[in-house]
């Protein structure tokens, strides 16, 4: 088979399946699991797309309680791995052993990591393997200096290590059990340490390299002066309506939680609170901040800020009959045609996600089937959150296969999973015919 004539998109698709199954296969051995536990293939194949895909959800009320030693550090790869991206992984360490980087290879690259050119990405590819170890690493101390409190060295070395890979890639699974972090409300270390991790994961490599080099604001791309306002306009707003919303019902919500909460929606589903006991109002701006998501090139999903952004501005430009300016810079309409069909089909994959749902579930009685129980659960798994009311464990199989292409589509993106089948990727569509245009009217 000749990979040159295989779209990009394909080739990161089959990337993902390929470690996905790995990971299923290695979870299925007795040896990741601890004496006496045995994992089903379908909570085995969960766990996997769960960990590659950077969601969190997991079939197991107590995942780190199944899992043998072997086991979590399998996890810890997985989630790794799909953080970074099996390609950017494979290139760095075909980079390592010396080996040469074709142009196609480069091209792959450039659709890998969302680039507009492929001129550059062999030195964006080292920048994030750096970049990613030495932030989790700084993570770990800070995890380190907290879990020596209540685990042997060796324990809360495993656990620091662990949860930093799972924080900065924002994958949100943790070793702590059910509870998830509840019992660590009120630590503010452990707050912040997992909050730094996940911005810094939820911003993308692109602009961490753009601050780390260039420092001044008037000297950071467009993109970064998009990106680091709004995740702080989306945080601070975040914050302020939880802590209006559960202010009103529970007093005990405090601004720490509400901070936190506000952090995990952007696609890290860890919480320092039960979801369950979450109004609906909060819910609902939960799953706002969860559809959002991330920036692109990050390790979060959601359809991503600067998607949002683009929508907001063209929305905003079109009310005042304004071409749609930012910093100085017009916005193209083949970006903003990009930004509303990406939101169009995440919209519409969500809304037949839950209807698949709903139908498998209806009957289930192992829990009360509600359409914002399903709703959540299926905007989670798409934004690659793994927030949950709690029913993730209760999901019928058929469920449980619908949220593993929720996780997968949100992962890699709605315009990635449409253009897999593209055979004109590489050519410019050229045509003789030229046709009347017609205006068709709406509203």
């Amino acid at each position: 088979m000749n990979l040159k004539k295989i779209p990009p998109a394909l080739q990161i698709f089959a990337s993902f399946i390929v470690i996905i199954l790995i990971g299923f296969l290695l979870f299925l051995l007795p040896i990741s699991t601890k004496t006496g536990v045995r994992m089903k293939a379908i909570d085995a194949l969960f766990a996997s797309f769960s960990a590659v895909c950077v969601t969190g959800m997991t079939t197991f009320p107590n995942i780190g309680a199944a899992l043998s030693i072997f086991g979590k550090i399998v996890l810890a790869f997985l989630i790794q791995i799909g953080g970074l991206g099996f390609i950017t992984v494979a290139v760095f360490i075909m980079i390592f052993l010396g080996m040469k980087i074709g142009v196609v290879d480069r091209f792959l690259i450039k659709e890998a990591l969302n680039q507009k050119s492929s001129k550059g990405v062999l030195r964006l590819i080292k920048s994030i393997i750096f970049t990613s170890l030495i932030i989790e690493g700084i993570g770990a101390i800070g995890y380190f200096i907290f879990f020596i409190r209540d685990f042997s060295f060796w324990e809360a070395l495993g656990m620091s290590i662990f949860h930093a890979i799972s924080a900065f890639n924002n994958s949100g699974i943790d070793l702590l059990g059910s509870n998830s972090f509840i019992l660590y409300k009120d630590n503010i270390l452990l707050n912040l340490t997992t909050a730094i991790l996940i911005i810094l994961g939820g911003i993308g490599f692109i602009v961490i390299q753009d601050v780390i080099t260039n420092r001044r604001w008037s000297k950071l791309s467009i993109h970064s002066r998009i990106v680091l306002p709004l995740t702080g306009i989306l945080l601070v707003t975040g914050t302020v309506l939880l802590k209006a919303s559960e202010g009103l019902t529970n007093e005990d919500f405090t601004w720490l939680q509400a901070f936190f909460q506000s952090v995990v929606a952007r696609t890290a589903g860890f919480a320092t609170v039960s979801f369950e006991s979450l109004n609906i109002v909060s819910l609902l701006i939960i799953a706002a901040l969860m559809f959002i998501g991330a920036a692109p090139s990050s390790t979060g999903g959601g359809i991503k800020i600067t998607t949002f952004y683009t929508m907001f501005k063209s929305i905003l430009s079109f009310s005042r009959g304004k071409k749609t300016i930012t910093y100085d810079r017009w916005i193209s309409e083949d970006t903003k045609l990009r930004a509303f069909t990406l939101t169009t089909l995440s919209i519409t994959t969500i809304f037949i996600a839950t209807l698949l749902l709903l139908a498998i579930e209806m009957n289930n009685p192992l829990y009360e089937v509600t359409l914002h129980k399903i709703l959540f659960e299926a905007t989670s798994a798409f934004s690659t959150a793994g927030l949950t009311l709690g029913i993730t464990p209760y999901l019928y199989t058929g469920s449980k296969m619908v949220l593993c292409f929720l996780m997968l589509f949100g992962r890699l993106g709605p315009l990635t999973m449409i253009s897999l089948w593209n055979r004109n990727w590489n050519k410019n569509e050229v045509s003789n015919v030229r046709y009347v245009e017609e205006k068709i009217i709406l509203g």
